[in-house]
Formats: structure tokens, sequence, C-alpha cells
């Protein structure tokens, strides 16, 4: 029989990808509202979390739904069930459904939101715009008998330790001889209480990122056959992957202004968008940041782009972008969207052995209307 995964498991496979510590200060990210040790038995992945999302979600029987924006940003001083959240908060209790965000997360982490919006636009050679660090890296060895070597490899390298580049489990071993004595209290799987043993042991050593290092540690000592196993984790001065906000990369050949924003209209299934700028221009460098980017216009001149795509652009801030020679594209915040169906093949990708359907809002939560 298949398992269905628990709430918490989903929400362990959304913070592989986008750790909740790489959020911003001010952002409000996990759990919302429900339980994790609830079965989810049906997602839902939306890009808001409105009144007309979840009816949907009840609609379809929905108990999990998984959002870019989160539901709360500030602390709640009391629920009245007349007001628009109020309303929300009454049906997700009663429906038992479960609320969990991703946001500023998973904007700037590799393969988020500002990835998949690089990826859809066709952009080569791409860096992050605004750089927030760099992720820690450590060593993470274990020692264990010789005939769990190969089990624990894979236990490590299934939860993310040991990547490094396009490469995956990658470790490294030294087989010697391991001793100890069990002592009184004891419940030893291989030798006797009060005799020393000595047994034919490897260690095995990975790279592992800091949003993956507790997870490889729970995972060995889970499945490591040892009732105390050694194990050591070293912080490393090798630096982890760049994360940071926004990302700027080339196009494969040079453009004229216009014709770029007739291919990103149908890249990002757009009916209209603002743009400031020469038409005429041609553009070879774009940067992008999805979500509302208007403060960041002037890194992106510095970083060298000729275009600039964003949402929530004043104007003001457009006017000073004509000014410094930098194309602007205001495209909405809804492109975001993006995010729902790619979060749903990365998780479907990842529950491929479980017995839970995940499914992306119908629901357009764009509250502007072009006339």
């Amino acid at each position: 029989m298949v398992d269905v995964p628990t709430n918490s498991l989903i929400f362990r496979l959304i913070e592989e990808l986008a750790p909740k510590e790489k959020a911003y200060s001010w952002d409000n990210v996990g759990l919302q509202i429900g339980s994790a040790n609830q079965k989810a038995t049906k997602v839902m992945i939306t890009l808001d979390v409105v009144e007309s999302v979840v009816d949907e979600a009840i609609e379809k029987d929905v108990n999990l739904i998984i959002a870019h924006h989160p539901l709360f940003f500030n602390p709640l001083k009391r629920i009245n069930v007349d007001t628009p959240e109020g309303k929300i908060i009454s049906k997700l209790i009663r429906h038992d459904i479960t609320v969990y965000a991703a946001h500023t997360n998973l904007d700037v982490v590799a393969s988020g939101v500002n990835d998949m919006l690089a990826k859809r636009l066709k952009l080569q050679n791409n860096k992050t715009l605004i750089s927030l660090g760099k992720e820690r890296m450590y060593k993470f060895a274990v020692y264990v008998p010789t005939s769990h070597i190969e089990a624990i490899k894979n236990v490590i390298g299934d939860v993310g330790g040991g990547e490094q580049g396009d490469y995956s489990h990658c470790s490294f071993e030294i087989k010697g001889i391991g001793s100890f004595k069990p002592i009184k209290g004891a419940d030893p799987y291989i030798g006797k209480v009060g005799e020393i043993t000595k047994v034919d042991e490897a260690k095995i050593e990975v790279l592992v990122t800091e949003s993956k290092l507790n997870e490889v540690k729970k995972a060995v000592l889970k499945a490591h056959p040892y009732e105390e196993p050694a194990y050591d984790i070293i912080e490393l001065a090798n630096e982890g992957a760049e994360y940071g906000l926004g990302r700027i990369g080339d196009l494969s050949e040079r453009i004229i202004l216009d014709d770029y924003v007739k291919l990103m209209k149908q890249q990002l299934g757009l009916n209209h968008v603002r743009v400031a700028g020469n038409l005429e221009k041609e553009i070879k460098k774009v940067a992008i940041i999805g979500g509302s980017g208007e403060k960041y216009i002037h890194q992106a001149k510095r970083a060298g782009a000729d275009v600039y795509i964003t949402g929530d652009l004043g104007f003001h801030q457009a006017q000073t972008a004509i000014q410094i020679g930098l194309a602007v594209i205001d495209a909405g915040h809804y492109i975001e969207e993006i995010m729902k169906e790619e979060i749903k093949d990365y998780l479907q990708k990842k529950l491929a052995s479980n017995n839970v359907e995940i499914i992306v809002s119908d629901t357009n939560t764009d509250p502007f209307q072009y006339i």
C-alpha cells in the first residue's frame, strides 16, 4: 500500500528548495494555519490565498494549499469572521485546510521564482542581480560498519547531502578499524556489554550546505545501525551557491525592444504590459525581478542591463529609468504565478512514490482588469 504523506513532508520538500532562513526578516513564511501532522491527500498550488481560492480548494477537496504570498503578514489581534480575512480563516478551519507559504525565500534561491522567469524568458549566463550572500558549507563525516556503507551513502544523497554542481550522491570513504566498549545500560548492535569490540568500519565524508545539514544528520541517525553513531560536522571556508534577488542574463542575440516585448508577452501569457523607453532600442542584457522591484532600477542599470522587467513600477521610477538610459517593462506583479506549475512539477517528482494528488489553482488572483 502506498503511504499518504503528512503535511510536514511537503513542508520539508519546499524548504529543501527554499529554506525558510533565506526569507527577508519582515516576511512571514512557513505554516500559516492548520497542522503539520495532517495527511496531505490533495495539494493545491496558488499565488495568493484569497476567498475565491479557498472556495476552489473546498470544491476540489483540497486539504493543503501551498501559496507564494503569505496569508498573514502581520500578527492577528482578533478574528472577526465578518471581515474578508476572517471569512477566509473561518472557512479554512471549518474545512480542515492547511496553508503554507514560501515567499521571499522562494524568490532569492537558485531555481526559485526569478530563475523560473529567467528560464521562461530565454536568458543565458544568468547571474544574481542583488546578492544577499552565499550558503555556508559543511563537511559531514560519519563512521559506519562496512556492511552499511552503501545504505548510509544513499540515505545521505537522497536528502541532498553530497551535491556538487550537476552531481549528486558525491562522497569519499576510507576504511579502518573502529573499537568501542558498551557499558552497563547499552544495547549494542555489535559486541557485548563490558567487552572491547573491534569492527571493520568506513568513514564516509560528504559536503553539505547549511540548509540541508539538519536533514542529513536526521536521516543518518535514523538509518544508522549503531545505538550511538559517531559523526563529525565541520564548517568549511568553501563558499556555497550564491543567493539573492533578481536575475540578469543575456539574450542569444540582439533584438529591438518592441520585438522582445512581444516575445515576453507570449512567453508569460500576458495581454498587456507597460513599457518606458525607446521601442526601437536594441537590447541584449535583461534584468528581471518578479513581484515589486521598482526600487532596484539603479542596480539593474549598474549591472549593465539594457532593459529591466519587474512589477508595480511607479510613474517617477519610470521617469528615472528613462533618464539613466534604462528601458523598463512593468509586466505586473502577477507574473509570479509562474511558480504554480513549477512547484507542482517539483513536488510531483519528489513525491512520485506517494499517494497524493497535486493540482494548480485555476483561480485568477490578479486584482486588475485590463479594459
